[in-house]
């Protein structure tokens, strides 16, 4: 426990050093959309730091604390790339100006940065108690591995056909309703949620650390009702071409397409 509360302490203090760096960038670039690009960095310091720190206090299984910092730092370097990518150069996120309208400069402090620092500290969980602990059966680990390896899959194909259909001036003012985005009207997040549950079964060691179990559910929470899709959907509703949409493709789990008989209008 003592070894698990001391890498815990540097996560905190690594996580409120990038929280307090993005506040500044963010108010530079005058949009609080800056802290997407962090989310995934900060992850890859907060493993990073509990594989360093496991190493440094002789605790843990070498091999599976750098396994998951591989599996961490690939799915968060692409996707705070994209996220840079996309958000750079445009304006605010519509889904912060929904939910930060009316709040006061604390209370936005709040609702993003420490907010943020303290999601990013909860999802990781797993990782640090991984990088200070033994035991665990491989079997779990490659299974978790291949639950990554189809996350990032899905996330990243998702990604590339949704850059795809908005370059081509034919699909101005149409919804993505192809590929994966036939299956899911959110085939990124739905991809996040299986990263993070492969993690998690990555991380299994001890029976204690079945307690974990809080953080793949805190991060599929996020993504489904709290900063994602439902949010974002509430943001797409009234929008020609939204409903008929909606009503035919799964808001989060992958299933094959409703057939209403309708083609696709406007507008993602």
């Amino acid at each position: 426990m003592t070894e698990l509360l001391q890498v815990l302490a540097v996560e905190v203090l690594v996580v409120a050093a990038a929280m307090a760096l993005t506040a500044y960038a963010a108010r530079r670039a005058g949009r609080y959309s800056v802290v997407d690009t962090t989310w995934g960095l900060a992850l890859a310091a907060v493993a990073l730091v509990a594989a360093a720190g496991g190493a440094a206090l002789d605790t843990g299984e070498s091999w599976r604390r750098w396994l998951l910092v591989v599996l961490v730092a690939v799915w968060g370097s692409r996707l705070s790339w994209h996220m840079h990518r996309r958000n750079s150069g445009h304006g605010e996120d519509p889904r912060y100006t929904a939910m930060l309208a009316g709040a006061s400069p604390l209370q936005r402090a709040v609702k993003v940065w420490v907010t943020q620092g303290a999601a990013v500290v909860l999802v990781g969980l797993p990782v640090t108690v991984a990088a200070v602990t033994t035991g665990g059966w491989p079997p779990m680990a490659a299974a978790g591995v291949a639950l990554w390896l189809l996350g990032v899959s899905f996330e990243a194909v998702g990604d590339a056909q949704l850059a795809r259909f908005k370059a081509d001036p034919a699909n101005r003012g149409l919804i993505m309703d192809r590929g994966l985005w036939s299956w899911t009207r959110h085939p990124n997040y739905f991809g996040d949620a299986c990263v993070w549950w492969g993690i998690w079964l990555v991380s299994l060691t001890t029976p204690w650390s079945l307690l974990t179990v809080v953080a793949p559910l805190a991060m599929t929470y996020f993504l489904v009702f709290a900063t994602g899709a439902r949010l974002l959907d509430r943001h797409m509703e009234g929008r020609p071409g939204w409903a008929e949409y909606a009503s035919r493709t799964s808001m989060f789990l992958p299933r094959p397409p409703r057939h209403t008989g309708r083609g696709p209008r406007e507008a993602r």
